[in-house]
């Protein structure tokens, strides 16, 4: 059995190794490196994979967030509301510019936001909710969109882990994650399901006007060069990584549909047992796992996950403290609030191995010491 990882990008890369190699030594011979033909192919190539009208490629998925809620026109001082179990880009970036960040509770199910949290936080000072489809799975977004045009909010999707997940509409309509808000935001981080080989990110509306002006403040808040018209900042993705991104997308739904393999294995052997809560997938989406993440119930999770690393199985933690309990928020004066839900989660959910090049017989060994563990 070939050793277990969480992500096994380098086996991924040896499969598609001839595509790879020739998408960037076509850069390479072009030496066009910023701003080349395959940023603007893999722009127009995404979008229509999204059916959404602009993508705009960026330098990494903190960026993509930070510059729509620039482009957004945000104040010091605005609220935008946030689930607390995510991971601290979100908010990050809600510090960076100053904002007041709001954290509110995620269903104990999906993990995602919840409408009615995130109904009663909503003051005079709110202008905009930051939902995140978390672990692959898609948030409430028919819900949180209703939200947002009763009191004129924009909404700000972080599809960092959720990229080819489908959000089904009660008409029927089905849209992709990231690009029913005002603004989608994603990451390209090699361990994502559509990763690259280094950092980049991208943004994602159909506003003409929004996609014009964050153009510009990812590019030195400039349309036309040495004139610069807003504040901006210096987001790029370079020509070898949208090369290799190019490459990438089309075995995308692929890989999507590998990793759901591993999930329905992982499914299928835990089913119906007491101490394990397997994920759930809601009527409205499609789950494509960018993390396959377990709630123990009366069992330890912590020492569950030191037993699996003394057999070589790695796990993880996604997230071990919630944002509203982060040293970093001490400074903003922020009320103390109460998250029994997220804090619950913080302390029993644990993330399994699941990418795109797993093997039976990894699986077997996985589940079965789980098990075994449990079962003692």
């Amino acid at each position: 059995m070939r050793p277990i990882q969480m992500v096994d990008t380098k086996s991924q890369y040896l499969h598609i190794k001839a595509e790879v190699d020739s998408a960037i030594h076509d850069v390479l011979d072009t030496a066009a490196y910023i701003n080349g033909k395959p940023v603007q192919d893999f722009s127009t190539a995404l979008s229509q994979y999204l059916q959404v009208k602009h993508t705009i490629p960026c330098a990494n998925g903190t960026d993509a967030l930070q510059i729509a809620m620039m482009a957004l026109g945000l104040e010091p001082g605005d609220e935008v509301i946030t689930p607390s179990f995510t991971y601290i880009a979100t908010t990050e970036v809600v510090a960076l510019l100053k904002l007041t960040p709001v954290f509110v509770e995620v269903d104990p199910k999906t993990f995602c936001i919840d409408p009615n949290s995130v109904r009663k936080a909503i003051t005079s000072k709110t202008k905009a909710i930051v939902p995140v489809h978390l672990y692959g799975h898609a948030a409430p977004m028919e819900e949180i969109m209703q939200i947002a045009k009763e009191f004129n909010l924009f909404v700000i999707e972080d599809n960092a882990q959720a990229i080819g997940c489908d959000y089904t509409f009660s008409d029927g309509t089905v849209k992709k994650t990231g690009t029913i808000g005002t603004i989608g935001a994603t990451s390209f981080y090699p361990s994502k399901n559509l990763g690259a080989y280094g950092d980049g990110g991208a943004i994602f509306t159909n506003d003409d006007s929004l996609a014009a002006k964050m153009k510009m403040i990812a590019n030195h808040g400039q349309q036309k060069r040495y004139y610069h018209e807003v504040v901006g900042c210096n987001s790029r993705l370079d020509s070898i990584q949208a090369a290799v991104l190019n490459v990438k997308l089309t075995h995308l739904d692929r890989y999507n549909k590998s990793r759901q393999s591993v999930a329905a294995f992982y499914n299928a052997a835990f089913a119906n047992h007491p101490n394990i809560i397997t994920p759930f997938v809601a009527d409205y989406s499609t789950h494509v796992y960018h993390q396959y993440t377990l709630q123990l119930k009366n069992a330890d999770r912590d020492a569950l996950s030191e037993y699996l690393a003394q057999h070589k199985i790695p796990s993880m933690i996604y997230y071990p403290v919630p944002g509203h309990k982060q040293d970093m928020f001490a400074s903003f004066g922020l009320p103390q609030i109460n998250l029994p839900i997220t804090d619950e989660l913080t302390a029993c959910v644990i993330s399994l191995p699941v990418h795109t090049e797993m093997e039976q017989d990894q699986l077997q060994f996985i589940t079965q010491h789980v098990l075994n563990y449990l079962n003692q």
